[in-house]
């Protein structure tokens, strides 16, 4: 992967970005995303913020290299907080599990007045960064599932202004990916549910207690979740 070339998953977050044309990439490693949108002219400028020294001294090296220094600033810092309330349109945040993506928006609350939209990207626990965007007025407009080298993602993109009000299984599955159920939403779910199985197993040969019969409860609520939204008896 590199500047002209993406994963898939980093050209699926790309192709959402837009109508901004001023976005934020936090937690941008070696800056590969904010380097390929102003490239691609789906932006005209960018942040790119960074909090591990060797990753920011990466994205700036990669920025010199592009000669895209007047359309790309590279900033330390964790989070939102290399932001300025009102600075850009869109927040990109992939590549992350989706409880400290939502944490990172929870902490930087404040920074988020005029970003008009959010993409998304967990590696685990999309549920996390839903429930978050339906908690603080956040509309999912669109999302994606996709496979790639084995792994399945999921983005998420969301607009401001207003709330779904989602139900616990919009908020499990997403709105959108239990209607559409491509190839790669059937392989994340089956494999779920393969795991709460041998979970489940495990927790039936071990002695009962109250909190391995709370945890089986929550289990078998999920199983019955996957078989509902795939629509399989069999499952």
């Amino acid at each position: 992967m590199n500047s002209n070339q993406l994963s898939k998953r980093l050209e699926m977050v790309a192709s959402f970005i837009q109508p901004a044309r001023t976005f934020a990439d936090i937690g941008s490693d070696h800056a590969y995303l904010p380097c390929y949108a102003v490239k691609k002219k789906l932006v005209d400028r960018a942040v790119a913020g960074e909090v591990v020294e060797g990753p920011f001294q990466s994205a700036r090296r990669q920025v010199l290299l592009e000669g895209l220094s007047g359309q790309i600033d590279v900033r330390k810092g964790s989070g939102l907080a290399v932001l300025k309330t009102g600075e850009v349109e869109c927040v990109a945040i992939a590549g992350m599990g989706g409880p400290l993506i939502a944490s990172i928006l929870e902490d930087g609350k404040e920074k988020l007045p005029g970003v008009k939209k959010l993409v998304l990207q967990p590696n685990i626990a999309g549920h996390a960064i839903r429930g978050w965007l339906d908690a603080n007025n956040w509309t999912i407009e669109q999302e994606e599932i996709l496979e790639e080298d084995g792994k399945v993602y999921e983005v998420i993109s969301a607009a401001a202004g207003s709330s779904q009000r989602l139900s616990e299984k919009e908020i499990y599955f997403g709105p959108v990916l239990m209607k559409r159920q491509n190839e790669a939403f059937k392989l994340k779910w089956n494999r779920e549910l393969e795991q709460i199985k041998l979970v489940l197993s495990r927790l039936s040969a071990a002695q009962n207690n109250e909190s391995n019969e709370k945890k089986k409860h929550e289990l078998e609520q999920k199983k019955q979740w996957i078989k509902d939204v795939m629509n399989d008896e069999n499952t």
